[in-house]
């Protein structure tokens, strides 16, 4: 499960809404207990950025770096689906076998606010993983 807090989620949103009518693109990096620790945006330079996300290569190599200098790991990919549910498309599915075992991040943007929903894809299949939002503050026990 993706613990993320509202802040992180909330720079997501604010990517989707920039990015609209095209589809946005990130990497969201993961401390050691696997709670969202930083969100990367990356440059979508898919031929067609309403219906499809490619990450630009050079930026999502600065991303992976940024994440690594952190101490973190990547823990999900992100994009916004501006026109549908935040489901996972054939093309999300097909892309998915290029990261086995990665938590993806879907951000709709059809209704009156954004929602963000969390999956596995594996193979040809994918099942709802849901995150957890809370608001930054961290509890040691």
């Amino acid at each position: 499960m993706l613990r993320i807090s509202s802040q992180l989620l909330a720079e997501i949103f604010a990517h989707a809404r920039e990015e609209s009518p095209r589809e946005c693109c990130g990497l969201i990096g993961v401390d050691g207990d696997g709670a969202a620790a930083s969100v990367h945006r990356v440059k979508n330079v898919a031929v067609n950025r309403k219906t499809a996300y490619f990450m630009d290569a050079q930026e999502q190599y600065l991303a992976f770096q940024a994440i690594e200098d952190a101490g973190h790991e990547v823990g999900a990919i992100y994009h916004s689906h501006p026109r549908s549910e935040p489901v996972p498309s054939p093309t999300d599915v097909n892309l998915a076998k290029q990261w086995p075992g990665m938590q993806w991040l879907i951000v709709g943007l059809t209704g009156d606010e954004p929602d963000a929903r969390t999956w596995r894809i594996v193979d040809t299949s994918f099942h709802e993983d849901p995150h957890e939002v809370h608001d930054g503050a961290r509890v040691d026990a």
